[in-house]
Parts: C-alpha cells; sequence; structure tokens
C-alpha cells in the first residue's frame, strides 16, 4: 500500500516547444485538397496539350472530355494523363512529406536543447555523487522528454528516501514504478502519427500498382479496338498512366520507408538513454543507501 503513494506527480509535466499535431486525419484532408488542386490547376492546365489553344471551355483539362494529348515530352501533361489515382497518391506522398516535418519537430523538442548524450552523461556524473539538485538543474535547462521522466523520478527519489517507513525494496520498487509511469506518459508523443506513416510505407505502393493495372487495362483495350492513329494514341495514353502511377508510388513508398524508419531509429535512442538514466538513478539509491 505504502508504494502506491508514490505516484510521479511530476510525469505530467510536458517538454516546452513544439509536442505534434494530435489529428492526423485532418493532415491527410488538407494534403488531398492541395494534391487536388495541383492535379487540376497545375498539371491539367491546357498549355501542356497539343491543342490547348483550340479549346473554348474551362483551362482546366478537367473541365474537357480528356480527349486531349500531351504536348511532347511536356512531364506535367503526361502526369495529368495518369488518371484520377495520381492525386491519390499524391495525397499520400504530401502527407509522409508534412508528418516527417511534424515528427522531426516534436522528437527535436523530445531530445531537449542539448545533446542527449552529453545530457545523459552530466546527469551520472551528478547521480555518481549522489547530488540530485544538480541533476534537478541539469533536468531544468534540458527540457524535453528524457528530462521530464528524469524530474519524476527525481521527486519520487526524495520522496521515498524521506520516507523511514518503507524498507530498501519498495524504495527501489517505487522509483522503478516513478520511472516506468513517467516514460509511459512521454511515449505516446513520440510516436503520435508514426502509424500513419507506417501504413503509406505499403498503401503508397499498392496505389501506385493499382494505377499501373488501369493503365495497362487501358493500353490492352486500345490494341483491341483496331488500328489506326486514335488507336495508337490510346495505347500511348495507358502506357502513360500506367508508368506514371508506378514511379509515384515508388517514389511514395520509399519516402514513408526512409521517415518510418529514421524516426523510430531516433525514439529507439531516446528510449535507450532513458533506459540508461533509470538504472543510473536506481544503482545510486543502492549504492548510497
Amino acid at each position: 500500500m505504502a508504494t502506491t503513494a508514490t505516484a510521479p506527480k511530476g510525469a505530467t509535466k510536458k517538454p516546452q516547444g513544439f509536442t505534434g499535431i494530435k489529428s492526423g486525419l485532418l493532415v491527410i484532408f488538407l494534403c488531398w485538397i492541395i494534391a487536388e488542386v495541383i492535379y487540376v490547376c497545375v498539371f491539367g492546365y491546357k498549355s501542356h496539350f497539343s491543342d490547348g489553344d483550340t479549346w473554348t471551355s474551362a483551362p482546366f483539362s478537367l473541365f474537357n472530355d480528356g480527349d486531349h494529348q500531351p504536348v511532347g515530352g511536356d512531364l506535367l501533361g503526361t502526369i495529368y494523363k495518369g488518371g484520377f489515382i495520381v492525386p491519390l497518391i499524391w495525397t499520400q506522398l504530401f502527407t509522409v512529406l508534412a508528418l516527417a516535418v511534424e515528427r522531426f519537430l516534436a522528437i527535436r523538442t523530445a531530445y531537449g536543447k542539448e545533446s542527449l548524450a552529453k545530457f545523459v552523461e552530466n546527469i551520472k556524473k551528478a547521480l555518481k555523487v549522489n547530488d540530485l539538485d544538480k541533476a534537478q538543474q541539469i533536468c531544468d535547462k534540458q527540457q524535453g522528454s528524457v528530462a521530464n521522466v528524469v524530474t519524476a523520478t527525481i521527486k519520487t527519489y526524495r520522496e521515498v528516501e524521506a520516507d523511514s517507513s518503507l524498507s530498501k525494496e519498495q524504495k527501489v520498487l517505487a522509483i522503478q514504478k516513478s520511472l516506468e509511469e513517467a516514460t509511459a506518459l512521454e511515449m505516446p508523443m513520440l510516436q503520435e502519427n508514426l502509424p500513419i506513416i507506417g501504413t503509406i510505407v505499403t498503401l503508397g505502393t499498392l496505389t501506385g500498382l493499382l494505377g499501373t493495372v488501369m493503365g495497362m487495362i487501358k493500353s490492352f483495350s486500345a490494341m483491341g479496338a483496331g488500328d489506326g492513329g486514335a488507336d495508337s494514341a490510346a495505347l500511348s495514353v495507358g502506357i502513360s498512366e500506367a508508368l506514371v502511377n508506378t514511379a509515384s508510388g515508388i517514389a511514395t513508398g520509399a519516402s514513408a520507408v526512409i521517415s518510418y524508419n529514421y524516426f523510430t531509429n531516433k525514439i529507439d535512442r531516446l528510449t535507450f538513454s532513458l533506459d540508461e538514466v533509470g538504472f543510473s538513478i536506481v544503482s545510486t539509491f543502492n549504492a548510497t543507501h
């Protein structure tokens, strides 16, 4: 019963600065709007197509019959002919880029103001001489998730040290519990939105594959329709749709893989630092009591 009274109140302290975007779905929706606008207003602008000057309707391909062909070598017009799958893939790509920036800022805040390795080293030096005040000053200067966890653990350290009703084993267990609870409060902030990036790793490639299959279906349909210039044009449209969607899907999947692995590695390093500091705190208590 006595050990339950040492809940780490200090663990509720959050790092100052940017802590992340809570609504990943909102990011996806905004990226979809951006992708659609770029698809229609940039890629679909009539100047990218060979007969664009003859159009009498709106200047964007979306509002025309869709039979216009890109100017030879015009990359934007070719991308537009990739079809409706293109903005879906680009939505995922923009989402990865946006969340990568968001995670970079959030995790940098979690690391604190100075080098994490230097912070851990300074904390271990302070604990080695049992100077809790110095360790607390280092945490106040560093800020971030690791500093928050150490602050909560030091608070519990002081509380159990002054509680003569607890045995040494109970005090050690209370310190370890405080460390675990404080870590559990900080970790969700670090992993926010990473599942979305992890999902796009597979989804982006599959969406590109879907666009590729649809493009090849158009190509084979054009081949089976007969011969002539119109059929050749339809064949080229199908092939371009397939290749554009393939390239976009690969780029999206690759970006997601790189981002996910990078941030996972950063979180692992932070977790290792938490374990190292926590072990030092417990070892210090065992050695001095």
